[in-house]
């Protein structure tokens, strides 16, 4: 498996397909950058032209500072020239090969890697029709980075599982994502988004609404009409703590202090991701007694933002971390709330989820 850590892709394109008009500009360094936005977008033709598969109208692309096409200086490298994997919505495997023949078609580099990367030892003797759809996924991952790619390309790798299937392979995914291959994630899902992506690019309409660091970007009550309320929230990254045998619940350690979740979340000490969806989190001038929830947090109103639901984004900074909260116009009225006030956040230990 190949790969350049300081590998850096930067895309300005402009094209017309129909009545459709494609305008995109973005940077995207290492790590998982994340296409996101609602079918029809345009996301699927940006990852497309990355790969070399249309011809935009204008623009540049330029990869680990390589141009790769450029219409002014009329440089249009072709796909095999680009050393981009492409991974598709469904694996496209070939049906008589067996596994191990349809990971070699895409090449060699890295193959005992790959293999214990994506779990694929069990698998390498069967074919594609004795596979379950997760593991197809799998088995295309595979073949695309056993092809030394500098860039990895997936195009909705998991629209086509269902939900048991999906919770099979993101672990997978997951692996690869700490690898220091560049990835270009593309979904409509904010659940994988959060939990792969470093780098958020928000799509709309042909256009990027919104760009930056995943944490950021959700926290950013702009992103609230173009996300949806139930999708917008925070991403925060701390440790594993201490797990309490007695109650089922674990210690997640962040820099201004701990939350606690249910259930066993891994071993102490290692990296976690969390999601606390802006519709979770409760308000308050005083400190609360006597409540249910675990998490009450000392944070500090940063912004008010109201949004297009009749609501208030609120954010909140939680020592270096942000936290978005989404309240209603009367409750921030009442409350006093004005940027800089120190208030307290509630969140049940119930409401979060690893990212």
């Amino acid at each position: 498996m190949s790969g350049d850590g300081a590998a850096m892709i930067e895309v300005h394109i402009h094209t017309q397909l129909g009545r459709f008009t494609l305008d995109a500009q973005f940077s995207a360094g290492p790590g998982v950058t994340a296409l996101y936005g609602p079918s029809g977008a345009g996301k699927t033709t940006i990852v497309q032209a990355v790969a070399g598969l249309i011809r935009p109208d204008a623009g540049r692309i330029v990869l680990g500072g390589e141009v790769l096409f450029d219409a002014a200086a009329g440089v249009n490298l072709p796909p095999a020239r680009r050393r981009v994997g492409y991974v598709f919505q469904n694996a496209r495997l070939f049906p008589h090969m067996t596994v191990l023949q349809n990971l070699r078609y895409g090449g060699r580099q890295g193959e005992d890697v790959v293999i214990g990367l994506l779990g694929l030892a069990p698998l390498l003797a069967r074919r594609p029709g004795g596979l379950s759809g997760g593991e197809r996924q799998r088995v295309a991952i595979g073949r695309a980075l056993m092809s030394g790619p500098r860039l990895l390309l997936m195009d909705e790798p998991l629209a086509s599982l269902d939900p048991a299937r999906k919770a099979d392979i993101l672990p997978y995914l997951e692996a690869l994502r700490d690898q220091s291959l560049p990835i270009i994630y593309v979904s409509h899902a904010m659940v994988e988004v959060a939990r792969m992506a470093d780098t958020l690019v928000i799509v709309q309409d042909g256009r990027i609404a919104l760009s930056g660091p995943v944490a950021d970007v959700l926290c950013d009550p702009a992103a609230v009409p173009l996300i949806g309320p139930l999708d917008s929230g925070a991403v925060l990254v701390g440790r594993i703590g201490r797990h309490d045998a007695t109650d089922g619940l674990t210690d997640i350690v962040l820099a201004a202090g701990r939350l606690i979740l249910p259930g066993v979340l891994g071993p102490a000490g290692r990296a976690i991701r969390l999601r606390v969806a802006a519709q979770d989190i409760v308000l308050s001038r005083h400190l609360p007694q006597d409540i249910s929830a675990l998490n009450i947090l000392a944070v500090t109103v940063r912004a008010l933002t109201p949004d297009l639901g009749g609501g208030m984004a609120v954010q909140l900074d939680w020592g270096p971390d942000r936290l978005l909260a989404r309240i209603t116009q009367r409750s921030a009225d009442a409350m006093g709330l004005v940027p800089g006030l120190a208030i307290w956040a509630l969140v049940k230990a119930t409401a979060m989820a690893p990212g």
